[in-house]
């Protein structure tokens, strides 16, 4: 497996948000995540991604216990995550954006900046292909030498997404990609999420829109009040009464 979490628990004060959180991702896998909102989907993927650290519990990476592994630890293994609401530098262009979340760069600190210049201009044609290459593949070329504080929604989930790329994941944590996103932006996501995993990167995507995560993914998880609630297809999930009754109201 490429991801195990194994009865994860987090409390705020007297809050449970998470209570024995058990579940896989395989390697390549897509799968998702749905639940009403305060299920603690988005607690899940800040424990997983090392933001917040669980009460008890353990989360392995490719047989690997991560334990108490930072971020950018568990970033430089391949696990990245999205947010919800992105996190671009938004003075910068999209270009310098993904440049900037390029790892292990030696100009960062002024030791290699003034000992190593060659190393850092090796790096900086490097790194600027790889942007290059990751704007033709998100179709963000029209787009790449502006400020991303001015990119619609959806163009900055597909930065986001971009960021992530650039650290070749091969495990991405989606939050909620689809979000105040138009539904042509949504498609183009959709059709970059199924190309990105056809080449073998496995992902975890929470998302509120049903009809696109339902076409997308064919694992399904439900959460509700800090557990798993159900897993299975899209379709038998959808048809358990006790996901109608938390994640539908009870809808018929």
């Amino acid at each position: 497996m490429s991801l195990q979490i194994t009865d994860i628990r987090k409390a705020f004060g007297g809050f449970q948000a998470l209570d024995g959180v058990t579940l896989t991702v395989g390697e390549g896998q897509l799968v998702g995540l749905i639940g009403p909102n305060g299920a603690g989907k988005s607690t899940l993927f800040s424990v997983v991604s090392g933001f917040i650290e669980a009460d008890t519990g353990e989360v392995r990476f490719k047989g690997a216990d991560l334990g108490r592994q930072s971020p950018a630890a568990r970033a430089r293994k391949g696990l990245l995550r999205t947010f919800q609401v992105p996190r671009e530098f938004s003075h910068l262009t999209v270009r310098d954006n993904l440049k900037a979340a390029a790892p292990g760069q030696t100009g960062e600190g002024l030791v290699g900046l003034f000992l190593r210049p060659g190393e850092v201009a090796r790096q900086e044609v490097e790194i600027t292909a790889k942007a290059d290459e990751v704007i033709a593949f998100l179709r963000l070329g029209p787009v790449a030498d502006l400020p991303s504080g001015r990119l619609s929604g959806g163009q900055k989930k597909l930065l986001e997404l971009g960021r992530a790329l650039m650290v070749e994941p091969s495990l991405i944590l989606l939050d909620e990609p689809f979000a105040g996103v138009n539904p042509v932006l949504i498609e183009e996501l959709v059709e970059r999420i199924r190309e990105l995993n056809a080449r073998g990167i496995g992902f975890l995507i929470i998302e509120h829109d049903l009809q696109a995560l339902t076409r997308l993914v064919p694992i399904l998880h439900v959460m509700d009040r800090g557990r798993i609630l159900a897993s299975g297809t899209p379709g038998e999930v959808l048809e358990d009464p006790k996901v109608r009754e938390a994640y539908l109201g009870g809808a018929a």
